[in-house]
Parts: C-alpha cells; sequence; structure tokens
C-alpha cells in the first residue's frame, strides 16, 4: 500500500496559500450574512399573503400559530392594488387552505402575522396565499387621524348658514318640521363656533397616540420586565414561605427560651451591672496599677529572660582592694571589661 504524504504548510507556496485563506474566509463571512436565507439552519420556508391593505404591517414582525411565534415578516410590499406580504416559517406546518390575518400585538398599534395552517396538503411556497383567504383589522389610530383630517376640510360656517336657509325654506311647515329643522341649524351653529376647539382637540389626540405608538418598544419592554419579575417571584414562592415560616418558629423559640430562664437570667444580669459598677468606681486606681506594673514586669522579664535563674547584682559585699584594678575607686558599680 502507498503512503499518502503531506506536505507541510510552511514548504508551500505562500501566496497560493494566502488566496485559499482569503477565499475560505469569504465563503464562511458570506454564509454568516445569509444564515437566515439557508433552507435547512435558517429562517425557515418563504411564503407570500395577499392583502387589501397592509394596516402598520412592518418587516420584522412576528408571525404566530395559535399565539406562539413560528417566524417573522421578511417583508411588505405593493402588488398591483394589492399588498404582498412575505414571511419565514420556521418547524411548523403550513397547509393548502391555510388563512392569514393582520393581529394587533398591543393597545399602542403593533402588529402581528396570525397564520392558521388550514388544509390536507402542504402550502405550495411559490403560490400566494389569496386575498380570499386574508384579514386586516380596523386600526383606531389611522381612523382618528382620518376623521380629523375630514372635520378640519368641513366649511362648518357654510353648513350652519345652510342649515339655516333650509329651516327659514320650511318655515311654513308642520311644527315639528320646523322644530327639526331649528334644532339642527342651532346644532350645526354650536359645531361651528366650537370648530377651532375640536379640531385642537382631534390634533391633540393624533399627537397622543402618535407620541405612544413612539414609545411602544419601551411599554413592552416594561410589560416583559414585569413578567418576568412575576414570573420569579412565584418560583421563589416555596423558599420564601419557607423562610417566613422558619423566622417565625425562631421567634417563637426564642421567646421561650427567654421565659424559661428569666428566673436565671436576672440575677445574673443584676450581679454583672454590681461587678460593672465596681470595676467604674476603681477605674483611677486599675489605671495607675497597670501604669506601675510595666516597668515592674519589664525588669521582671529582664531578670528571666537569660536562663532558668535569676540575674541579681549584689554592691558592697567585698572591699575595693579585694576587687579587679579596673573596679570604680568608689560607688556601686558594677566592673567594666
Amino acid at each position: 500500500m502507498k503512503r499518502i504524504t503531506i506536505k507541510p504548510l510552511r514548504e508551500r507556496n505562500p501566496i497560493l496559500v494566502a488566496v485559499v485563506g482569503l477565499v475560505i474566509l469569504a465563503v464562511i463571512a458570506s454564509l454568516v450574512y445569509f444564515y437566515n436565507d439557508l433552507p435547512v439552519i435558517g429562517g425557515g420556508t418563504g411564503y407570500t399573503a395577499y392583502f387589501a391593505e397592509a394596516s402598520g404591517l412592518q418587516a420584522g414582525n412576528e408571525v404566530r400559530i395559535a399565539g406562539v411565534t413560528v417566524g417573522s415578516v421578511t417583508g411588505v410590499s405593493l402588488d398591483g392594488d394589492k399588498v404582498a406580504v412575505t414571511f419565514d416559517v420556521k418547524n411548523a406546518w403550513v397547509g393548502d387552505r391555510t388563512t392569514a390575518a393582520i393581529e394587533i400585538k398591543t393597545l399602542l398599534g403593533d402588529k402581528y402575522l396570525a397564520i392558521d395552517p388550514l388544509g390536507t396538503a402542504a402550502q405550495n411556497p411559490a403560490v400566494p396565499i389569496p386575498l380570499s383567504r386574508t384579514a386586516s383589522p380596523y386600526d383606531v389610530t389611522q381612523a382618528f387621524s382620518g376623521f380629523a383630517q375630514q372635520v378640519s376640510q368641513i366649511d362648518t360656517a357654510q353648513l350652519a348658514q345652510s342649515l339655516q336657509s333650509l329651516s327659514d325654506a320650511f318655515a311654513t311647515t308642520p311644527p315639528y318640521v320646523r322644530q327639526a329643522l331649528r334644532g339642527l341649524a342651532s346644532l350645526s351653529a354650536s359645531v361651528a363656533s366650537k370648530d377651532a376647539e375640536v379640531t385642537s382637540l382631534l390634533a391633540g389626540a393624533k399627537k397622543v397616540t402618535g407620541t405612544l405608538a413612539g414609545e411602544d418598544a419601551r411599554f413592552a419592554a416594561l410589560l416583559d420586565d414585569g413578567n418576568l419579575l412575576l414570573a420569579e417571584l412565584r418560583q421563589r414562592q416555596d423558599a420564601i414561605s419557607a423562610m417566613l415560616t422558619d423566622t417565625r418558629e425562631l421567634a417563637v423559640q426564642i421567646s421561650g427560651l427567654v421565659n424559661d430562664d428569666q428566673a436565671q437570667l436576672t440575677p445574673a444580669l443584676q450581679a454583672l451591672n454590681q461587678v460593672t459598677d465596681v470595676l467604674q468606681a476603681n477605674q483611677a486606681n486599675l489605671t495607675k496599677a497597670l501604669a506601675l506594673a510595666g516597668p515592674y514586669y519589664k525588669l521582671v522579664g529582664n531578670a528571666l529572660g537569660n536562663g532558668r535563674w535569676f540575674d541579681v547584682y549584689l554592691c558592697g559585699l567585698i572591699t575595693h582592694t579585694d576587687l579587679p584594678d579596673n573596679t570604680p575607686a568608689s560607688g556601686c558599680e558594677p566592673p567594666k571589661p
């Protein structure tokens, strides 16, 4: 059998090695960048659905089946007189009778795409879901905006004048007709007098709804954090309950211990108070004794520090004539070497 030898990398052409390395890096970067588009490990299978209107749906919104997120919206575009919504679904079955609806996720106007997978066969990704199987929600924010624009275009003064002329023309008609027309004229005059206030009110409502819609992400994050806190407290419920129970039992045990030993503790505490009183009354004497004991114990330590004996010097037991020549002529001083 022929043995195959691999040429070491340092012996190869460095230019060729660099080119191959750059190609491999480019392939890896492309795979990472187009990760969601890969058929097996990417974002899933892509589908298209036609809607009569987009209703605020945007790319990146969730795709849900029975409340479970299974994908995301990849694009919203105009296709003739209808809106084409493309989305990906991963790890979920989509049938050939599937219905799609744009639902409201939060009160602030955030949307998501709800899928109801119906049918006996799988949905062909190349065949869009028709308008007959899709539905769009009613957007209250857009309705307020449209209403404000319509009201601002009404000439309320001309409307009031028209209704007043109509009331004058029916002056000879039966009383109930005249009263109805007179009421309409009064209503139109009142609306005309409050035109500026109504317009300002609707503009303010539009501004408020726009501000709330802009803060939707923060509200969603706040609600998510609240849910996490409640979930953590629910998980820790048993531990907190056990801690409170143990604390209550400990308090009961301490109370019982104090009650049982109160007869013995009371004399002991009284005696301890007497001892502290005596020590406090003799504090000056104790301080003086400690100050005098310091030099004494220092001398004792010097005398006993050379071994198992006492170092003692006695002066005056012998005369100066019997001492060596280097002994001082007078005084009790030890001989110096």
